[in-house]
């Protein structure tokens, strides 16, 4: 059994021009052809100054979809080095695939169009890309696959678009303010979200001469016994906290008049339990079986959606005593916005492209979801042979 596994190649893509701030809704639309009255706040909230759309400015249309980007990401990692010809395996994460069926990674395997090989595509909101890497970095160490790709990847744009959403009434902007939470029901995530794909190459050695990101460990765990759905799409929530999905509608007409496609939050459940459940529990549950300080860790890869959870991260490592300090973060929501299970890729493909890794440094990663509440650890560490 091969005992270790290292990452040696990381690629990103992200569609189009960013879009600012300011021309958000010229690229998505006016729900009910009005201005949102609360975007300036909710965007003061979360921080975002920039965003991908795979989508055409002037027309609206789609410029890509997600299996085409995902592969643009896997191409991105060739070089002298490695070819997508040498893969054994193919691991895609994605909580927005382009159809029900077939799975994403055959869809992304058929955009890169070369020899068979193994695939399998990993379910889930923000953690689906934290599982594609596990499956990914356990079939390389047991020896089941000399070279895996693991990906994360979103096309959140098609359904934030004006015209997937019926007419509704959006809250003041006072209520924003007053209630920063309520900043991530349906309409509101069309501020947040946003496209792209990242992918990493995993190997049984690091590249003689360069930077590697050794795997040391993957954790992920589920508190779905414990919490109900909080994020979710194709379903509408009902009063006794259960999902009525997509299935149970008697026509189609009435699960679109439902605004069941639409991707929404409990933002109340959001706001209480997602730092407290995926950080403080799941951390402390990670403690239990890796000995770690954090005076070993040099850089501290935080995902959330919105700049209104840095404090909340910070103040909940300080109530673990397990201080990190922000100088040690590093975080691009403020420039990607918030691509979900692509965003844990685009941090690291942009850290590891720096310049400011060193060898003997160590890395931890925090993914949280809230789809059910569950949250993914990864500990890496640079080396250079």
């Amino acid at each position: 059994m091969i005992k270790d596994a290292y990452i040696t190649e990381l690629g990103a893509f992200l569609p189009n021009e960013p879009v600012s701030n300011d021309n958000i809704e010229s690229a998505l639309g006016q729900i009910g052809g009005k201005p949102s009255r609360a975007r300036r706040v909710i965007l003061r909230n979360n921080g975002i100054k920039k965003r991908y759309y795979a989508l055409d400015p002037v027309t609206g249309e789609q410029t890509h979809t997600n299996a085409a980007m995902t592969a643009m990401a896997i191409r991105a990692m060739e070089s002298q080095h490695f070819s997508i010809d040498q893969l054994d395996l193919l691991c895609c994460g994605t909580s927005s695939p382009d159809q029900i069926m077939p799975n994403h990674a055959s869809m992304t395997h058929g955009e890169l169009g070369f020899a068979p090989l193994e695939t399998i595509a990993t379910s889930g909101i923000c953690l689906a890309g934290v599982t594609a890497l596990k499956y990914a970095w356990l079939s390389v160490i047991a020896g089941q696959s000399k070279t895996a790709a693991s990906t994360g990847s979103e096309l959140a744009s098609t359904y934030l678009k004006a015209s997937f959403y019926q007419q509704q009434e959006s809250r003041s902007p006072e209520e924003i303010v007053n209630n920063p939470e309520l900043a991530f029901e349906a309409d509101f995530l069309r501020w947040m979200l946003s496209d792209g794909a990242g992918a990493v190459l995993i190997r049984q050695n690091p590249l003689p001469g360069r930077l590697s990101l050794k795997i040391n460990w993957i954790e992920t765990l589920s508190y779905a016994h414990e919490l109900g759905p909080c994020m979710y799409a194709g379903a509408n929530k009902l009063e006794d906290g259960t999902l009525k999905g997509w299935r149970d509608y008697k026509d189609l007409y009435s699960m679109i008049s439902d605004n069941t496609l639409a991707v929404k939050q409990d933002v109340r459940l959001l706001n209480e339990y997602i730092v407290k459940y995926t950080l403080g529990h799941g951390l402390k549950h990670v403690l239990s079986k890796h000995s770690i300080s954090p005076n070993n860790i040099d850089w501290f890869l935080p995902h959330y959606s919105s700049e209104w959870f840095r404090d909340k991260v910070d103040a909940q490592l300080r109530d673990l005593d397990w201080v990190i300090p922000q100088e040690n973060w590093f975080n691009n929501l403020v420039t990607r916005g918030n691509t979900g299970s692509a965003s844990i890729y685009l941090m690291l493909e942009e850290l590891f492209n720096s310049g400011k890794l060193l060898p003997g440094q160590n890395i931890l990663c925090f993914v949280p979801e809230s789809g059910r509440f569950s949250c993914g650890f990864i500990y890496l560490s640079v080396v250079r042979e």
